[in-house]
């Protein structure tokens, strides 16, 4: 496709923009870098998209007239034989999932624990740091375990961090620059790890998702839904 007569936006940058229901037509998206995006009911006509890497939330993608979403959970599946087991319905497969979940990543933390302390806090591509994905993960399950199932109004630890999209919230803490030891950052996720543990102990699972519903609407409400629902990165 030819640029001529194009108008110059390379390099721009576009950041909290609302472009719902814009067209673009003859545009050169090649080598662009969507991050956080929402592209839900986007139709896409006489594209080319060739070296395109997409990760993400994917349901009902339909290329070429077929839905390529089963495809890529069975492939993915496939790969990792106990992925399954993330998908629980009852109180002991959550168990299981939790137990299996404990498992891998002790291998990620002796690896973690053989790295330089300032490697931890390194961020590759734009993603977060060792350090701060273990910080993001312990806010993930403050909000939806500690806030929305338990009902605690503010479950969070000063050093947990939200996604980076979320604007900031007051008593939601939000310090992206802190730098915890690893240690630190460890007993936060533990804390955090342990009122997961214990939630499938304290309700029935039918328990669990009446007061799940009840307390998340409140939540979402007061967090503002579009923030609370952006996507969040893939190391999450």
């Amino acid at each position: 496709m030819s640029d001529r007569g194009f108008a110059d936006l390379r390099g721009r940058e576009f950041e909290r923009a609302d472009m719902t229901g814009a067209r673009f037509t003859t545009v050169s998206l090649n080598g662009a870098t969507l991050r956080a995006c929402e592209l839900n009911q986007v139709v896409m006509r006489g594209v080319e998209m060739v070296g395109t890497r997409i990760d993400g939330e994917i349901q009902g993608l339909v290329i070429n007239g077929v839905d390529v979403a089963p495809l890529v959970e069975a492939e993915l599946d496939r790969r990792c034989p106990d992925r399954p087991k993330f998908r629980p319905a009852t109180p002991e497969g959550f168990r299981a999932a939790w137990d299996l979940n404990e498992r891998l990543w002790e291998a990620t933390l002796a690896r973690a624990r053989r790295l330089p302390p300032p490697r931890l806090h390194e961020s590759v591509d734009g993603e977060w740091s060792f350090i701060q994905t273990l910080r993001h993960l312990a806010f993930a399950t403050e909000s939806w375990v500690g806030r929305c199932v338990l009902g605690d109004p503010r479950p969070w630890h000063p050093l947990s961090l939200p996604w980076d999209q979320m604007s900031p919230r007051p008593g939601v803490p939000h310090d992206r620059d802190a730098r915890p030891s690893l240690d630190e950052a460890l007993a936060l996720r533990w804390e955090a790890m342990a009122m997961m543990r214990r939630c499938p102990a304290r309700y029935g699972s039918e328990e669990v998702s009446n007061v799940a519903d009840r307390n998340r609407r409140e939540f979402l409400t007061r967090m503002d839904l579009a923030d609370l629902l952006a996507p969040q990165p893939a190391n999450a």
